[in-house]
């Protein structure tokens, strides 16, 4: 049996721009009286930004006092101050392992696809030089966000692979799940009791422990 593809999530996994979320995200909240703190930030992880602004609303008791229209604008305006902040974002901020996956991948023709709830996932990738690593970047819109596995089939049959044949890698509990629920082989990047209780079939404690050999050993393919 081939690999097909791996479909590689982006926070936490090609990089780390949860920092960056979280600063914009608290820029957002606190004009309009609502703290958030690192700990809150992590449950945002691997969703969308509708969705991450509806958790902070409800996290503050304000859900119900707003209108669509003025929750567009809101999550408008924590993105505009998030974009602002990728401009620090180079090559160097890729994480370790990362780039040698990659190459790895591209010598065997196997598709490297990033399956990001990120709509800044192509302006990210650009500022770390990696955009033509990839074969294809997933575009979230309009598409249910993590746990649902939309992203991860879309991703596979933009490659036109065989989820049962990919493998996906994220560092969230919902993305695992998502993976999970395409049918693929989930691979996990960080806390293993977390993961795994969300079925990560193998997870390592961070990228630098990733390589093609190891990940094709633990999904038993080619």
């Amino acid at each position: 049996m081939k690999l097909q593809a791996v479909l590689f999530d982006l926070d936490g996994v090609i990089t780390d721009t949860a920092e960056f979320h979280y600063l914009a995200w608290k820029q957002m909240a606190e004009p309009i009286g609502i703290e958030i703190d690192h700990a809150f930030n992590e449950r945002l992880k691997g969703i969308s930004r509708m969705e991450s602004l509806e958790r902070i609303l409800a996290h503050g008791g304000k859900e119900q006092q707003y209108t669509m229209e003025q929750k567009q604008r809101l999550a408008a305006d924590k993105n505009k101050h998030y974009v602002s902040l990728l401009t620090q974002l180079t090559p160097e901020h890729v994480y370790p392992g990362i780039p040698e996956l990659l190459d790895q991948l591209a010598e065997l023709q196997i598709p490297a696809v990033l399956t990001s709830a990120s709509k800044n996932a192509p302006q990210i990738l650009s500022a770390l030089r990696l955009d033509e690593r990839f074969h294809t970047i997933v575009d979230p819109d309009g598409m249910p966000g993590k746990p649902a596995p939309d992203i991860f089939l879309k991703g596979a049959g933009a490659v036109g692979a065989d989820p049962a044949y990919c493998i996906g890698v994220e560092d969230a509990q919902a993305g695992v799940e998502a993976i999970k629920a395409a049918g693929m082989f989930a691979v996990g990047i960080g806390e293993k009791g977390l993961l795994c209780a969300s079925g990560a079939d193998i997870v390592f404690e961070s990228t630098a422990k990733l390589n093609l050999t190891a990940l094709l050993k633990a999904a038993k393919l080619d």
